[in-house]
């Protein structure tokens, strides 16, 4: 397949931190997948066995290239830098603890053809276990509405079983597919998440360009949630919540008065304060 002149060839980016686990199922699924033209992995400083596994899948598929970060500057620049080293018309972004099937990108895209327009499309993702990750549909934060009611707090959106394609304010980042113009336009993703967060922050601006985003319902895939941060919790943690303090200033803060940003910025960062505690009390 050409990708630069096949219309439907899909370049599948994967970004991993400490994904050994995962990681060679993954890229074996992903080679196995229909469509899929070029697989980009950007790792961001693994310590484990990631090189090895993806050498030697680059050494048996000449679709796949690395990207070695010799530091960690977040999932966001990883995406960036697999989308910027590809150049197939459709952008996929798959986690590295993803177990996708061999027609579930190919039916992802065909959706989003069928939409007539720009679109941002994820999947309904499940656990090992079988239960449904809410975040797969959600919607966006409204950190005043949460201030106001606790109940508000909670983002995601039940699932509507008689829509093939639902729509919603957010997906979730663990698989992501659009068209690369449509990422281009958005500028990709803002670098200055660290981790969590860029997920909302892009559903957002591709609704704000006119573009649609959904979930298809009728595409599971099961994903084995927290590989990679398993080894430093309370780093997610804080950059969790750090990302979500960005997100308010940069859709919420301009509407809000100044005890409004006091008051978000101490509840984001007393409820740190707490899981930190939890965990601290859970070591001993």
């Amino acid at each position: 397949m050409n990708c630069s002149t096949d219309p439907r060839a899909i370049a599948a980016v994967v970004v991993s931190h400490e994904s050994a686990a995962t990681l060679d199922d993954c890229l074996l699924r992903l080679r196995a997948a229909r469509d899929v033209a070029e697989i980009r992995v950007v790792d961001n400083a693994s310590q484990d066995d990631t090189l090895e596994i993806v050498q030697r899948h680059a050494l048996a598929d000449p679709r796949l290239r690395f990207i070695a970060n010799p530091d960690n500057p977040g999932f966001a620049v990883g995406c960036n830098q697999g989308a910027g080293d590809s150049s197939a018309p459709w952008l996929a972004f798959v986690n590295p603890d993803l177990r996708v099937e061999a027609d579930t990108l190919a039916r992802l895209r065909d959706h989003a053809v069928a939409l007539g327009g720009p679109a941002l499309l994820g999947v309904d993702l499940v656990g090992e276990d079988g239960r449904r990750d809410p975040a797969a549909r959600r919607r966006d934060p409204d950190f005043a509405a949460m201030l106001a009611s606790p109940a508000r707090a909670a983002l995601d959106v039940p699932r509507d079983p008689e829509l093939a394609v639902q729509p919603v304010e957010a997906i979730s980042g663990a698989l992501m597919l659009l068209p690369r113009d449509l990422f281009a336009r958005l500028g990709g993703l803002d670098e200055g998440y660290r981790l969590h967060a860029e997920d909302l922050d892009l559903c957002r601006r591709a609704r704000m360009a006119g573009a649609r985003v959904a979930v298809v319902n009728e595409l599971a895939v099961v994903h084995v949630r927290g590989v990679s941060s398993r080894a430093r919790p309370l780093f997610v943690e804080w950059h969790k919540h750090r990302g979500l303090w960005r997100y308010f200033r940069k859709f919420e803060a301009s509407r809000r008065s100044v005890f409004t940003h006091a008051t978000v910025a101490g509840a984001i960062w007393a409820h740190f304060a707490a899981v930190w505690l939890k965990r601290m009390l859970g070591r001993r």
